[in-house]
């Protein structure tokens, strides 16, 4: 996407040929600043700290992660190190462990003196293949929001609601739940984005009303609990959210408070649609609330918050009151039967084991 006039990737390959280059998100939105990836211990520490975050961009940095650990030691033990140390970096995102389980599959079948080429190959053939899956789904989501459109009266715009960030800076272009959004604005349909803070590390606020301004898009920032107000009085045309794992039966992880939107969507008759790569499909699990780990992170990322003081400068406060004890799960489930429909690159697939096994077959045979 456009970043003042530059196109960037949220990933790329640094001039050197060797070094990975990323987007420093953790510096949103108050800077844009890159970092250069140089070891397999810079690609662990900008996924655990969330330098990158969104599940296949996490999944296309711990591909780069095997590489810059192949550049140093090619062996089958540092491939295995490697692999493992990437893995235990964050636990919910299944793209994570698709991206390593396939690095460590097809490097293992190559000789250690041609490994690090290789690997190198596989991180940019995992890169490009999720700008191409996002595209499609961008084109299948479009149908949609064009079939809202048609009963808009003229100008009025398509009121979207998304939760948390699967925009572009959570793949490696375009983004899951953005591409639809951004090629309707790119095709001339009018829409407006209710887009939620998404506490406590407020991605939605620093991150996707940074992107969807760059680009152009109308949006507005809202608390995270206002949607369910927007949907009773008939502001919100349709939910539409990313996801960092989805079940063989449709049921879809995502950050806190998705559930509760889905809830709502459900009570309003609004419908609720998940865009996702089918990499973020774990054949393994029926049961999303029972099966996937939920991460839980750090209480300070509840009691503290950074932002811009009106002197400029960059402060972190506290806003909990002393003594408190602090929770902070990360995600939360949200069940098949309130999603409307799960729009991937295949096209639109209903929530549901049948349906999601017949889009893809070749996934559920290598499950099995």
């Amino acid at each position: 996407m456009n970043v003042n006039g530059t196109r960037y990737r949220t990933i790329w390959l640094a001039e050197d040929g060797r070094s990975v280059d990323i987007i420093d998100q953790t510096r949103f939105p108050h800077a844009f600043e890159t970092v250069r990836m140089r070891s397999l211990e810079d690609a662990a520490h900008a996924i655990r700290v969330m330098q990158v975050r969104g599940a296949p961009l996490i999944g296309a940095t711990a591909a780069y992660g095997v590489a810059l650990a192949m550049a140093k030691d090619s062996s089958d033990n540092a491939l295995h190190t490697a692999c493992s140390s990437l893995l235990e970096t964050r636990p919910t995102a299944v793209n994570l462990q698709w991206a390593l389980d396939l690095a460590r599959r097809a490097l293992v079948q190559v000789h250690p003196d041609s490994r690090e080429q290789a690997a190198y190959d596989l991180a940019a053939r995992i890169c490009d293949e999720d700008v191409a899956m996002n595209m499609a789904i961008g084109t299948h989501g479009l149908e949609i929001i064009a079939q809202i459109a048609k009963t808009k009266a003229p100008g009025e715009p398509v009121n979207i609601l998304t939760h948390c960030n699967a925009g572009w800076l959570a793949t490696v272009d375009w983004g899951t739940a953005t591409a639809p959004i951004y090629m309707a604005h790119n095709g001339g349909i009018p829409v407006h984005v209710w887009v939620d803070e998404t506490r406590p590390r407020n991605q939605g606020a620093f991150l996707t009303a940074w992107e969807l301004g760059h680009h152009g898009v109308p949006h507005t920032v809202i608390a995270d609990n206002a949607g369910g107000h927007l949907m009773q009085h008939g502001e919100v045309d349709l939910v539409l959210v990313g996801t960092d794992r989805t079940t063989a039966t449709g049921d879809v992880c995502n950050k806190i408070g998705t559930y509760l939107k889905a809830l709502a969507a459900k009570d309003c008759g609004v419908p609720f649609y998940v865009a996702l790569p089918s990499p973020t499909i774990d054949f393994s699990l029926s049961d999303g609330l029972r099966q996937i780990p939920i991460e839980e992170r750090s209480g300070t990322e509840v009691s503290h918050i950074t932002g811009r003081t009106r002197a400029g400068t960059i402060e972190t406060v506290e806003i909990v009151a002393d003594g408190s004890d602090v929770a902070n799960p990360a995600f939360d489930v949200t069940p098949a039967r309130l999603v409307t429909g799960l729009i991937t690159e295949k096209g639109l697939v209903a929530a549901n084991r049948q349906a999601i096994a017949a889009a893809f077959p070749d996934r559920v045979r290598g499950a099995a």
